[in-house]
C-alpha cells in the first residue's frame, strides 16, 4: 500500500524574503526525485493564473512546472501527474474551482495512492475537512465547504496571535473557537508563518522554528516546533 505524502506549508514567504525562498529548502527533498509537477494556480484572483504559473516556474527552475489550466483535461493531468503543487490566494475561489473541474476525487485518489502533494495557504487549508478556518472572505461561493479531507482536522495558515492596537474585532484565536464551539469534535492546527505540517503515511509533524496551535472544543493549547501530531490523525 502507497504512502500518504503531503505537505502543508502557512505561507509563500517569510517577511521580506524571496518568493518561495524558505518553502523551497522543504518542498524540494520532500519532493525526492520527481522533477515534473502539476500546478494549481485556481487560488489566484488578482494574478492570471499563467503569471502565477511562470511565478512559480521562476522559483523553481530545478522542476518543470504546467499549470492545470493550460490541459485540455485536468483530471487525465492529474492522473498522469508526478506531483501536485497547490499555490495560496483566496481559498473560496479555489476550491470553486476545483469542484467546477470535479478534481477533488481524482486529487484525493492520486494523493492516497502516493504521489507527492504540495501546498501553500489555501493549497493547504483545503487538505484539511473543510474551508470553514480558513482567513479568506468568501469572494465566490463554492459547492460546498467541504474540502479534499486528507487529514481528519481543520488547518488554519497563517495562523497570528497579534493583536493591532486599538483593534477591537475578534482575533484570530477568538475566531476559531467560534469554530470549535459548533464543531467540538474537530482539532484545528494554526501554523504561523515559515511553519508547515508534513504527513508522511501514519506520521503527521509540525515543520519549521516556531510553536503551532491547537485548538478542540474550549480547550487550546501550543504545540512546540517539530513536534508528532499523530494522535490527531
Amino acid at each position: 500500500m502507497s504512502k500518504k505524502r503531503v505537505l502543508m506549508l502557512s505561507s509563500s514567504k517569510v517577511g521580506n524574503e524571496e518568493y518561495l525562498a524558505n518553502p523551497k529548502t522543504m518542498i524540494l527533498p520532500f519532493l525526492d526525485n520527481a522533477r515534473t509537477a502539476i500546478f494549481i494556480p485556481y487560488a489566484g484572483v488578482t494574478m492570471s493564473w499563467d503569471d502565477y504559473t511562470d511565478k512559480v516556474q521562476q522559483a523553481f527552475p530545478e522542476l518543470n512546472i504546467c499549470g492545470i489550466h493550460t490541459v485540455e483535461d485536468p483530471a487525465e493531468a492529474i492522473e498522469h501527474a508526478h506531483a501536485i503543487i497547490v499555490g495560496g490566494g483566496n481559498t473560496f475561489n479555489l476550491l470553486y474551482q476545483l469542484q467546477s473541474n470535479d478534481l477533488i476525487h481524482p486529487i484525493q485518489n492520486k494523493v492516497n495512492a502516493g504521489t507527492p502533494y504540495v501546498g501553500w495557504s489555501a493549497g493547504s487549508n483545503i487538505c484539511g475537512l473543510s474551508i470553514k478556518t480558513t482567513n479568506d472572505m468568501p469572494i465566490i461561493q463554492p459547492q460546498s465547504f467541504s474540502a479534499l479531507a486528507l487529514l481528519p482536522l481543520q488547518i488554519n495558515p497563517h495562523y497570528s496571535d497579534y493583536q493591532p492596537p486599538g483593534h477591537n474585532g475578534e482575533t484570530r484565536a477568538q475566531r476559531i473557537e467560534e469554530f470549535c464551539v459548533l464543531n467540538p469534535d474537530i482539532p484545528v492546527v494554526g501554523i504561523r508563518e515559515g511553519s508547515g505540517l508534513l504527513l508522511d503515511d501514519k506520521d503527521l509533524t509540525l515543520l519549521g522554528d516556531l510553536d503551532g496551535v491547537i485548538f478542540k472544543g474550549r480547550d487550546h493549547h501550543s504545540i512546540a516546533a517539530k513536534s508528532a501530531l499523530n494522535h490527531l490523525l
